[in-house]
């Protein structure tokens, strides 16, 4: 009778831990599954970029629109120095003029590093994509088994 008991006992031990490493996900798909996450946490830094150079983009935008109208208005200064003929203020109007031309200069170059920030931040985002939906067709089962 003890040895009945025991095999039984045994048996049952033996069944819960086989169906306990069966439960244990598989080391492959562990680390598929990390690097979905990896995938994913890559895909919103990425998103949280795009956000912030557009932001700058749009920034940068503004400030040439408006060193635009400023130079417009230096420019206008500038002619009427030049009409009235007086040296001083055709000296404080060109050195006005040249510091718009400056800033506007400085603005557009900031704009365009931007912008090229921002090209290579929606492709990264691309790639992360790309990566995201590989890794979750590797994790599919396969329909073929």
């Amino acid at each position: 009778m003890r040895t009945l008991i025991g095999w039984t006992a045994s048996a049952a031990c033996a069944t819960v831990i086989v169906a306990g490493l069966s439960a244990l996900p598989a080391p492959a798909q562990d680390a598929r599954a990390q690097e979905l996450k990896k995938d994913r946490r890559d895909l919103r830094q990425d998103t949280r970029e795009i956000r912030g150079d557009r932001k700058e983009v749009a920034k940068d935008t503004h400030e040439a629109r408006q060193d635009r109208k400023g130079l417009e208005a230096s420019r206008q200064q500038l002619r009427d120095a030049y009409k009235s003929g007086d040296p001083a203020a055709i000296k404080a109007a060109r050195e006005s003029f040249q510091k718009s031309r400056a800033e506007l200069k400085g603005d557009a170059k900031d704009r365009r590093q931007d912008v090229r920030d921002l090209r290579q931040d929606t492709e990264a985002r691309r790639d992360d994509v790309r990566d995201l939906r590989q890794d979750r067709r590797a994790l599919r089962p396969d329909p073929t088994k």
